[in-house]
């Protein structure tokens, strides 16, 4: 027995000394099997980068959800009492299906299928349907106090705006990939296109824990830091999309037509404000989203229709060939076997050319072609960019078609018929009349930048296009289209815009049909404005369309188009502090250099001039001002003084979005602002110190739309005259 034991003993030695010497069992390292059992990785989740407006206003962004995960193992249940794990699957399965969008049966094959090996997991989780729970829905299922349910953070797309310039933004969400992990992908609109630059790179971190997961102590965690996505910062202006949204619904709830599509740019740089279509959708829910994924601005095309006319004006009046006072006979043009007519069919006899453009006489067109030459006409059709893509930087960009084969296409053309255009050619040809002949290629994206060091990594720079007309024909065509509302013949005078003056040109396209031909009938054209405000020096172009609106026997096409033109144009110039033409004359102030000077002192000396100095910090001396030295001040205005030390809130009743946005850059104060127009509320009240960095929640009021139709209206329904063969 001695020796036995002696011998088993020998050989336990020698096995260890092995073991120690090597480490080595059954040819696999020791080392890395604890390694493997010990060792953790973890996922530093990346954020999905920002899309804000040009004022820094959030479109879309990652926030805080949560994923909803079954602890299904009752080894994680230590006291009977308290049980960590799920308990009766059955019920569980019935609770959760009240709140997430799976069947009971489901989640009943969720919440008991084994692994492979036919052993038990020790937690599941439920797809995409339990993951992106809010805050809200989470609270609700935790009231149930379901055993073994349990959350994770998470991170979710939200669109905080809602229906907003949606078919340009488009959505992104959380997609499975081949590995089980979950990523959130663009799917449309710059989601989709810029999603390469919005998506971060995930990290990790390596560390040691027990078998339990605890962090073991005095062991090393390797961290390599997850980077964020680029902020992508648009052209668009939050409040000018939102007046543009909010008319927009109103018109499409009154008069339920098959779409309508508006666009608002900056002439002087080609930047476009506002972008929306109807129908249109949530991009959180996507409701709203069933069958057009096209931004229809971009990527669809339409017969123009009279705001054509805007061109052949241009190209008439550059080429000499206008002659205002000229008279021609209206009512109808033959050319070979075809024959044009007026909208009212019959025509207005001998009128001016003038008077023709003012009433959109598609015979005047047509002696101003004949004036100009065919081939004249299409070359300076396509020094507007007309037949071709403008360049935008948005991918599926359509081109339109010039119709040119026959002599009646390009009178047709002339007139905005047969020939297609998109709505961004007709706001890119517009920006050359509204530019003095510059004509600026539109584009939406201002800049992207990296979030990690807030350095840009692309600028968009406005670009021109050409110059299709000179500086001297872009104002007389301004002139005339200020005319067609002015004139008491003319076709827009629903288009008048209380105290500014703006000009445009309405149209009324015929709608082909499918098989050939087209539809007839009222609420069967696509009615149209494209106009410039104010005329003077436009600063903004508006384009809207609406396609087969459900007019009443009274109601004529323009009526729809105008409520939207005009309460955009109206309430844009304003929050752009554009000087109606009627307002009278304001003292101003010329603002001084006050960085440097003592606080107490400027500000005794602006309450004097009649201003209301707001001072950011504890006083002293001022670092910083706004507005700058130098420029004129309209009394009663506020000034902004930057100073060092703690920050008391002001009373922001009756800011605007204006004054609120400086206060939020000057102060670094985290401001969320919710609304558009004038400060209605503030959450923390005024003359509070602010320590932490708690959110302050400011609430602006919409300005109340300033629509009125005059009463007496001399204006026709402006129908594209029909081409009839000759006999």
């Amino acid at each position: 027995m001695l020796l036995l034991y002696g011998g088993l003993f020998f050989a336990l030695f020698i096995r260890i000394f092995f073991i120690q010497a090597t480490g080595v069992v059954d040819g696999q390292k020791l080392e890395v099997k604890a390694a493997a059992l010990y060792e953790k990785e973890a996922v530093l989740s990346a954020e999905r980068g920002k899309i804000l407006d040009r004022n820094g206003n959030i479109i879309a962004e990652d926030t805080l959800s949560y994923r909803l995960i079954a602890v299904v193992n009752p080894k994680a249940t230590t006291n009977p009492e308290d049980p960590k794990h799920v308990q009766d699957p059955d019920y569980t399965a019935k609770v959760l299906s009240k709140y997430i969008a799976m069947d009971e049966s489901e989640i009943y094959k969720i919440l008991t299928r084994k692994l492979s090996d036919g052993r038990q997991p020790y937690q599941v989780e439920f797809g995409v349907a339990g993951r992106s729970i809010s805050h809200e829905l989470m609270n609700e299922i935790d009231k149930e106090k379901l055993p073994g349910i349990i959350f994770a953070s998470d991170k979710k797309r939200y669109y905080p705006n809602g229906a907003f310039a949606s078919h340009l933004v488009g959505f992104a969400q959380k997609e499975e990939q081949e590995d089980g992990s979950y990523k959130t992908v663009g799917k449309m609109g710059l989601e989709s296109i810029y999603n390469k630059e919005l998506t971060g790179t995930d990290g990790k971190m390596k560390y040691e824990s027990d078998i339990f997961g605890y962090l073991l102590p005095n062991s090393e965690k390797m961290i390599q830091p997850a980077v964020d996505g680029s902020n992508i910062y648009l052209t668009l202006d939050k409040t000018i999309q939102n007046f543009l949204e909010e008319s927009m619904s109103k018109v499409y709830k009154q008069y339920s037509p098959e779409s309508m599509v508006a666009v608002v740019a900056n002439p002087k740089t080609g930047e476009i404000l506002a972008m929306s279509q109807r129908p249109t959708f949530d991009p959180d829910t996507r409701e709203g989203l069933e069958n057009n994924w096209l931004n229809d601005v971009i990527e669809d095309v339409i017969e123009p229709g009279s705001t054509m006319k805007t061109f052949t004006l241009a190209t008439a009046i550059e080429t000499g060939n206008w002659h205002p006072n000229a008279e021609f006979q209206s009512g109808s043009y033959t050319i070979l076997d075809r024959t044009i007519r007026d909208h009212n069919n019959v025509g207005w006899g001998r009128i001016s050319y003038l008077q023709g453009f003012q009433r959109s006489a598609n015979t005047a067109m047509a002696h101003l072609l004949q004036m100009i030459g065919d081939e004249t006409f299409i070359n300076y059709m396509k020094k507007f960019g007309f037949g071709e893509k403008t360049g935008i930087d948005l991918p599926g960009e359509a081109t339109g078609t010039l119709l040119t084969t026959y002599p009646i296409n390009r009178v047709t053309t002339s007139f905005g018929q047969g020939s297609t255009v998109t709505p961004i050619q007709l706001v890119q040809a517009m920006t050359a009349v509204a530019n003095d002949g510059k004509m600026m290629q539109p584009y939406v994206i201002d800049r992207i930048v990296d979030s990690e060091n807030e350095k840009t990594i692309k600028k968009h720079e406005p670009k021109t296009k050409g110059q299709p007309i000179s500086a001297a024909t872009a104002k007389q065509v301004r002139e005339i289209l200020a005319s067609t509302i002015t004139s008491e013949v003319g076709t827009a005078q629903r288009f008048k815009v209380e105290g500014y003056e703006v000009g445009g040109k309405t149209g009324t396209a015929q709608i082909a049909k499918p098989g050939g031909g087209y539809y007839y009938g009222k609420n069967n054209y696509l009615y149209s404005f494209l106009g410039l405000a104010p005329i003077d020096d436009p600063q903004l172009i508006v384009y809207v369309a609406v396609k087969r609106p459900k007019l009443a026997p009274t109601e004529v096409g323009s009526e729809p188009v105008a409520a939207i033109f005009t309460s955009v144009v109206q309430n844009s110039l304003k929050y752009l502090n554009i000087k109606p033409e009627d307002a009278a004359k304001v003292q101003t102030v010329a603002m001084g250099d006050y960085i440097g000077k003592n606080s107490d002192s400027i500000q005794v000396e602006l309450q004097n001039e009649g201003l209301t100095p707001i001072i950011i910090g504890e006083g002293g001396t001022i670092t910083d001002q706004y507005p700058d030295k130098n420029l004129a001040i309209t009394k009663g205005s506020l000034i902004f003084l930057k100073t060092d030390g703690e920050i008391s809130l002001p009373s922001f009743e009756n800011w605007s979005l204006r004054n609120v946005l400086v206060y939020k850059m000057m102060s670094g104060l985290p401001i969320e602002i919710v609304g558009d127009g004038y400060v209605e509320s503030q959450s923390v009240s005024a003359n509070t110190v602010v320590y932490d960095s708690s959110p302050i929640v400011v609430k602006l009021k919409t300005p109340k739309e300033m629509y009125t139709v005059p009463e007496k209206e001399t204006e026709e329904t402006e129908e594209e005259g029909e081409i009839i063969p000759q006999d």
